[in-house]
């Protein structure tokens, strides 16, 4: 593929498990975040040389292709001019609260990655690596061809952008299955069979919202191959938008 140096806006954890992800596969990768490159400085010693630190606008422009892992109430504040002409990936997910609510995701007239894609006009914005958490995306990549390969789901509206993401997601160690275009997204969201559960297996009953997002982020992987991503994207029910914390 000809991605070789992989844009990352935005160094919470799935940003970061991005980035690890990418550097072991042998790719470089451009770190940001909102504070500052100076305070990145132990993560990319901790990388290696394949990373370095840079402003949002600067991983943009270096990125052959950009992680836009930020909350989605802060996606106003990614850099659209930098953007422009590049594949997006968004691993953003819609969870609203008293602080951030959206009536045209509330009322399911737009999907969330349609909002990003309409705030980044001229890029072109693949959904993808929304569904696993960042400790199973760490584990569970398998090299081509293995019998116990994962996959993710893919939305996006240039079929062109999506291939582009396909191959990175093989490159990082997964099959993926292209679920169309952003308006379908919604099949692999929050509130689906293929949101985080096919990755980690069923977790304990009688578990809050809080208490899910924990489990999921400290639960062992479990490999979820492609024909099973495709069985429940098929199956997915569209209800509610969003994962309510509260």
């Amino acid at each position: 593929m000809s991605t070789t140096t992989l844009g990352v806006i935005g160094t919470g954890m799935v940003g970061l498990g991005a980035a690890r992800r990418a550097v072991d596969a042998g790719l470089s990768v451009v770190l940001s975040n909102s504070r500052g490159p100076e305070t990145l400085a132990d993560l990319v010693a901790e990388l290696g040389e394949r990373a370095r630190a840079a402003t949002p606008a600067e991983a943009a422009s270096a990125g052959d292709l950009v992680i836009a892992a930020v909350p989605l109430a802060a996606h106003e504040r990614l850099p659209r001019a930098e953007l422009a002409g590049k594949t997006v990936i968004d691993p953003m997910n819609y969870a609203p609260n008293s602080d951030f609510e959206v009536p045209e995701l509330d009322s399911n007239e737009l999907t969330s990655s349609e909002l990003v894609q309409r705030h980044l006009a001229d890029a072109q914005v693949v959904k993808a690596m929304h569904n696993i958490g960042p400790k199973q995306l760490l584990e569970l990549f398998r090299p081509t061809g293995a019998p116990d390969r994962t996959a993710l789901p893919l939305s996006g509206d240039d079929p062109d952008a999506r291939k582009e993401v396909a191959d990175l997601l093989g490159l990082l160690g997964f099959d993926a299955v292209d679920l169309g275009a952003l308006a379908d997204s919604w099949r692999s969201e929050p509130n689906t069979p293929l949101y985080a559960l096919p990755y980690v297996g069923q977790p304990p009953s009688g578990l809050t919202a809080k208490e899910f997002v924990a489990w999921v982020q400290q639960a062992p992987g479990v490999p979820a191959p492609a024909a099973r991503v495709e069985e429940l994207a098929a199956a997915a029910v569209r209800g509610p938008a969003g994962f309510r914390m509260e």
